[in-house]
């Protein structure tokens, strides 16, 4: 497989995708880095994919039309949180560190700057994310707090980072 970033293209979130963004999120080395269940069916990323709405955005990177990653970008819809949104992600073993991830989240954030107005964006990983966490300071994050055994992961509790980007736009006058 390329290692090349123009062999993966970005596209919508759409019902094409669906048997794909179950695959990806049904994978066990992905499905132990989030917060989904295992074992999901079509049905439930059908009506995730149903509620259309332009304060939330998903994103797949394709290669060969195959899903190999995912992004979510959500603005939260509380108007005094209207600034602020929360992303996820996941992406293929067999592509990670190979610029999927990336290519997702500097696509993501061009939307939360350039078309959201987001000042602010977060997101939690696992503590032990090392990878994951390095991609996020690599866009700016920072860590601003440890949730510890903030979940399940393997019959264990385990801690998570809360992380986030600040964009600050210079005030006038």
């Amino acid at each position: 497989m390329p290692a090349t970033d123009t062999a993966i293209t970005l596209a919508r979130f759409n019902e094409s995708h669906l048997e794909g963004i179950t695959a990806l999120y049904n994978e066990p080395a992905v499905t132990r880095q989030v917060l989904q269940m295992p074992f999901q069916s079509i049905e439930v990323w059908r009506k995730r994919l149903a509620t259309d709405n332009e304060r939330d955005i998903k994103l797949v990177a394709l290669h060969q039309k195959q899903v190999i990653g995912s992004i979510g970008l959500e603005q939260f819809t509380r108007i005094r949180r209207s600034h602020a949104g929360s992303f996820g992600m996941g992406v293929l073993p067999a592509w990670q560190g190979k610029g999927v991830g990336s290519k997702l989240l500097a696509t993501v954030l061009d939307i939360a700057d350039n078309w959201m107005n987001l000042q602010r964006v977060e997101l939690s990983v696992y503590a032990d994310n090392e990878a994951a966490i390095g991609l996020y300071r690599k866009f700016g994050f920072e860590t601003e707090g440890l949730f510890r055994d903030y979940a399940v992961r393997d019959g264990r509790l385990v801690d998570t980072l809360s992380m986030a980007r600040l964009r600050r736009t210079p005030k006038a006058g």
